[in-house]
């Protein structure tokens, strides 16, 4: 069952001339977990904006499988975005009360996920007294508290530091191996792709026309170990080859 199907998809800026998608089509299977890597300024964000409705595009379709008779997808921002004046119960219980939830209907699901979520005993805290990795816990447990369709995921760890980001990757890992969500993330870390991801696509050529898609058969569990595997380090170079040649291919534009 597909998750997310995209279908010949084109997209410009009213703008501008410039196509940032062309044509482009490719799917997501329910429960799969997907990474899309490309050069920074290429349009993935672009793609998410789509995804979500903020755009339209010139040409083709998107559909995302329904949960009930809703398409509810659940974003998780680069930045956590929450809101200062709220809580953090009150910030993660925000998108069910969006959903037509009371605000005490909505507060007593979300406190349902407090403990998995590693955020028990902050529920009246404000986000200024958290640190960065515990907000974005908050701000990815507001994302999937409405039991979304596909979780989309702007490379959520990148306002972190080198530590708090490897934790939070440790975390999230552990999460979805045991939530087993549809994922579709965006990042520049091949290596933090490699662990997470069911599979990873790759833009091999601008505008967006036709992505390479790689599998990772590395069996799960995994772990930070996971890294050091032979497996692991052949698929990062596989990567990095394909990654080379798009930029050569820039270069030469």
């Amino acid at each position: 069952m597909k998750a997310l199907e995209i279908n010949n998809l084109s997209f410009k800026y009213k703008d501008s001339d410039k196509l940032i998608l062309d044509d482009l089509s490719f799917s997501i299977d329910k429960n799969e977990f997907v990474t899309i890597i490309a050069p920074s300024g290429t349009g993935k964000s672009t793609l998410f904006r789509l995804i979500l409705g903020l755009l339209k595009p010139q040409k083709g379709n998107i559909n995302i499988e329904k949960e009930g008779n809703k398409n509810i997808i659940g974003y998780m921002p680069q930045k956590d975005s929450l809101m200062p004046w709220r809580n953090i119960l009150d910030n993660t219980a925000v998108g069910l009360e969006l959903n037509g939830h009371s605000k005490k209907a909505a507060r007593r699901i979300a406190s349902t996920y407090f403990e998995g979520f590693g955020l028990k005993g902050t529920e009246k805290s404000y986000p200024h007294q958290l640190s960065g990795g515990m907000r974005q816990r908050a701000s990815f447990l507001r994302a999937i508290v409405n039991n979304p369709s596909i979780l989309l995921l702007d490379e959520p760890f990148s306002s972190l530091d080198a530590l708090t980001r490897r934790k939070m990757q440790a975390w999230l890992l552990e999460l979805c191996q045991r939530q087993n969500n549809t994922v579709f993330m965006i990042t520049h870390d091949i290596d933090e792709a490699l662990l997470l991801s069911d599979r990873i696509l790759i833009c091999t050529e601008l505008p967006y026309k036709n992505l390479k898609s790689i599998d990772v058969n590395i069996e799960r569990p995994r772990n930070y170990e996971t890294t050091l595997s032979s497996e692991f380090i052949e698929l990062k170079r596989a990567i990095l080859n394909v990654l080379d040649s798009l930029e050569e291919n820039k270069g030469g534009m």
